[in-house]
């Protein structure tokens, strides 16, 4: 018996899965080794990927040589710190992404879609615009992410009013928190005299990667993998809950639990990843769709690939706004949105009965 072309009895056979794995992981493994190299390559100072190669052994002992000084400082300090915060970032979107659209049971749903996203803006805009920023290096991140949190919290709090969870009280709590955590946003930024917090505010709600470092790898990275790795583990889960709530029930699945902690894993890394790189849209919602599309709807799959095609989407998207207008930079978040928005236009065309239930 099959439902929406997932088994019933939690996915494909192990076999296939571990197959399916297998070429995906292998044809995103290299993907991510030809994107990093670009990334590496382009930009104000060109370096050749032999000089990169050089650099890179450096750092694991291997004295080749060929590098300068400049370029060691440039790929080891500047890009690959940025680099990898964006990968980081990528995966912890497209997971959540993934995540979302099986606990909703809609490819429409998206990390931004309960407030987290605008819950992380306002604790980044209450930073910066107080001045804590500047004062320690943590705190963007730290507002950030509190107001994250908050925000997921005070969602999944008005959908659980009375002891009971309800799936539209939760997306319409998400509509509502958004709008008004945007307008205590639009009323900082409206309020707000000093014009150089100003346009700080303004670049970082426009989600950028530029001046990330490896502080930022060490706040992103640790608590992404493991929102990732929860998320993979509750993977069959997810498939049986595209049965209903009474089906998966009977089938063993603990629903309230295991839609809690799913969206407690997806608010986790959404809120990190908006922490260190302010919003960046339409990746959570792009990369699980393609990728549903090749590789089927099976969650065992379908989220360790959306990691990997996240952080593949986000890193192009950085070296476009690297390249495009030298010496300026476009932010990320502008980047993903000219292709995300022409992409949700058409998918909410396709998906016209199931966005009704948005």
């Amino acid at each position: 018996m099959r439902v929406a072309g997932i088994p019933v009895w939690g996915g494909y056979r192990r076999s296939t899965v571990i197959t399916r794995l297998g070429v995906g992981v292998s044809a995103f493994s290299l993907l991510i080794l030809l994107v990093l190299l670009i990334s590496l390559s382009v930009g104000p100072v060109s370096i050749p990927v032999r000089h990169i190669a050089a650099s890179l052994a450096g750092v694991v002992g291997f004295d080749v040589g060929e590098a300068t000084r400049t370029q060691e400082l440039v790929i080891l300090q500047i890009r690959l710190p940025r680099i990898i915060v964006g990968m980081a970032v990528g995966m912890a979107l497209g997971v959540a992404g993934a995540t979302m659209q099986g606990v909703f049971r809609n490819p429409l749903a998206d990390p931004g879609i309960i407030g987290i996203s605008a819950g992380g803006a306002l604790g980044a805009v209450i930073a910066i615009a107080t001045g804590a920023a500047g004062l320690f290096f943590l705190a963007l991140p730290a507002f950030a992410f509190i107001g994250a949190m908050a925000a997921c919290l005070i969602v999944y709090g008005i959908s659980t009013v009375g002891g009971h969870f309800s799936m539209a009280t939760l997306l319409l709590a998400g509509i509502a928190v958004n709008a008004f955590l945007g307008a205590l946003v639009s009323a900082i930024v409206v309020l707000l005299p000093n014009t150089g917090a100003l346009r700080e505010i303004l670049f970082w709600l426009a989600g950028g990667l530029d001046s990330r470092a490896w502080e930022h790898v060490g706040i992103a990275l640790p608590p992404i993998l493991i929102g990732i790795g929860i998320a993979i583990v509750m993977a069959r889960d997810l498939n049986l809950l595209t049965l209903g709530d009474d089906e998966a029930r009977s089938l063993g699945v603990r629903v309230a639990p295991v839609r809690l902690l799913a969206l407690a894993a997806a608010s986790m890394v959404t809120g990190v990843s908006v922490a260190v790189s302010g919003t960046i849209a339409f990746v959570g919602l792009i990369t699980p769709h393609i990728l549903r599309l090749i590789l089927g709807p099976d969650n065992r799959v379908l989220i360790p690939m959306s990691a990997l095609g996240g952080a593949v989407f986000v890193i192009l998207a950085d070296t476009v706004a690297r390249t495009i207008i030298q010496p300026a930079e476009l932010r990320v978040g502008i980047v993903t949105a000219f292709v995300g928005a022409p992409f949700f236009v058409v998918l909410l065309i396709q998906n016209r009965g199931r966005a009704g239930s948005l």
